[in-house]
């Protein structure tokens, strides 16, 4: 797959004579930019950059940034901020904003940290080895802070979906395959069209050869990530099309996918998800709203109505499937009794899990240009409380309603309170906590990729515990991967400690390094 690429031409500085860069990457928001990052470092890593997880070792420190939310954009300000002290320490050492906030607040990153030496886009990442050779070696990289301007690509491409691209995956049990990249809905909520670009998929020939390699390195669960994943099409082939080819891929074992928009969710992807034995039985359905009024405003593309017949559709044909969704109260105009129409609509519903916000206006967005933000701020978070109180106690009962059942659970790792305690998820996507290995036996305890039955015995409202009963099939690649997760730990630990000792702040999440088919870690990185 990724022997398809584009002849490679090493960025200045790249010469097998000179010690190889060090970079680092944080990530912030979704499983989307988690897929980025990925993407990122394999192609830094092809131009001859090795991955750490020690900022004081780091010779670029790269963000990748959300901007969904402006509690997430605060954070990155406020990490900038800690990265201050490193850069007048480290004159030389390259600092850089990727992502979606990067394509938003351009102006506002050069303005309110101006020794912020990259700004870069989601469409420009091809661009990300050239970017920081150039920084390298202009000769002003020792400059004092604020005396050179950042290089800035934030331009959108309505074609690039990064096909044939090296990508660094993080070795381990579960990862993800960006299918789809930008939006055409245009809800009038979210920033997404604006920073991520029109809506484009990747070939399904290349989707599948991502998944085979992924299989090869002994993944045994991959996401599909889209933004409106379900309104896949390319070449021919839709999503339901391309879950089919997936699902003949060898050696996977479970196949998820995020976030399907509604009203593409149609009776004929339904009837190919019920057919495929390895699809997990676990399904997020962004539903925003019970209230057609504020539906309307959004823009989506459904009524109240609607979406309860596909949530119909649903129970009927994809019996024991687990649902969650994404709820926003407060929006512009919402009055209370529209506000109840939500709540009622998600008591209706029973979803077992739900992502709840309280409307925080995007600058940029329809909503912002066109909506006034009239919703006070008590109000709002006076509904959203109303609104978790009332989810957690659904999501408590339909938990409670799981003991005495058995399940396949994907272990994931070790617990991090208790290592005699393993954690992974069922199919339908509960997490579950079990002890590391079958009565009698702890000579042989699972590792992360073992498929084991458990049987619930005890649940909170997102969490399962339960007794192991027998072993499905053993991952061939457990131990390993075991072994390379602790020690990725262990130096993580060591670095935020570092970071915490010489003032630098708490390092957030940093990429663990590659190592594909053998699994061989080295110091500095995989090989």
């Amino acid at each position: 797959m990724s022997d398809s690429a584009q002849p490679h031409t090493p960025s200045a500085g790249s010469s097998p004579a000179q010690p190889k860069k060090r970079v680092l990457i944080e990530t912030y928001g979704c499983q989307m930019n988690e897929a980025d990052t990925e993407l990122m470092y394999g192609l830094l890593r092809k131009d001859g950059y090795e991955v750490t997880a020690d900022q004081a070792d780091a010779d670029v420190v790269l963000l990748n940034t959300c901007a969904v939310r402006e509690k997430a954009e605060e954070r990155i300000f406020g990490r900038l901020g800690w990265l201050k002290q490193l850069k007048r320490e480290r004159p030389e050492v390259v600092i850089g904003v990727t992502g979606c906030m990067a394509e938003r607040m351009r102006e506002q990153i050069v303005a309110r940290t101006p020794y912020v030496d990259l700004v870069v886009g989601p469409d420009a990442y091809r661009r990300l080895p050239e970017l920081v050779g150039q920084l390298a070696h202009r000769g002003d990289a020792a400059a004092p802070l604020a005396e050179v301007d950042p290089l800035i690509d934030v331009r959108l491409d309505r074609t690039e979906m990064y096909e044939g691209a090296e990508v660094d995956r993080v070795p381990g049990v579960a990862g993800w395959i960006s299918v789809q990249r930008g939006c055409d809905k245009f809800c009038t909520f979210c920033i997404v069209p604006f920073v991520r670009g029109r809506e484009r998929s990747l070939s399904p020939e290349e989707v599948v050869a991502q998944a085979r390699e992924m299989a090869a390195q002994g993944f045994r669960e991959v996401t599909l990530l889209g933004q409106t994943v379900s309104s896949y099409y390319e070449r021919g082939a839709d999503f339901a099309d391309l879950l089919s080819m997936v699902h003949e891929v060898e050696g996977l074992e479970r196949i998820r996918f995020t976030s399907p928009y509604p009203t593409d969710f149609t009776p004929r992807l339904v009837e190919r998800m019920a057919s495929l034995p390895k699809l997990g039985k676990s399904l997020h359905l962004p539903v925003q709203s019970g209230s057609d009024k504020v539906l309307k405003d959004m823009k989506r593309r459904y009524t109240r109505a609607k979406f309860l017949e596909i949530i119909r559709l649903v129970r009927a044909h994809l019996p024991g499937y687990t649902l969650s969704t994404d709820v926003i109260v407060g929006f512009p105009g919402e009055t209370e009794e529209e506000f109840e129409e939500t709540m009622s609509l998600m008591a209706e519903v029973r979803f077992d899990q739900a992502f709840m916000f309280f409307y925080s206006e995007r600058e940029g967005t329809l909503a912002a240009r066109q909506l006034p933000d009239d919703v006070p701020l008590e109000v709002k978070k006076r509904r959203l409380a109303e609104l978790i109180a009332q989810q957690e106690r659904i999501s408590r009962e339909e938990q409670g309603r799981q003991v005495g059942a058995e399940h396949e659970v994907l272990v994931l790792s070790p617990t991090r309170r208790d290592p005699t305690q393993v954690m992974g998820r069922s199919s339908c996507f509960r997490t579950t906590i079990f002890p590391a290995h079958l009565p009698g036996h702890p000579e042989e305890p699972f590792c992360p990729g073992d498929v084991v039955r458990v049987r619930v015995e005890r649940t909170t409202s997102h969490t399962s515990f339960g007794a192991p009963l027998a072993v499905v099939s053993r991952s061939p690649r457990g131990p390993e991967l075991a072994r390379l997760s602790a020690e990725q730990d262990a130096k993580e630990r060591e670095a935020k400690e570092r970071a915490s000792r010489e003032g630098l702040g708490p390092l957030l999440r940093a990429h663990a390094p590659r190592a594909p088919e053998g699994l061989t870690l080295h110091e500095g990185g995989a090989e």
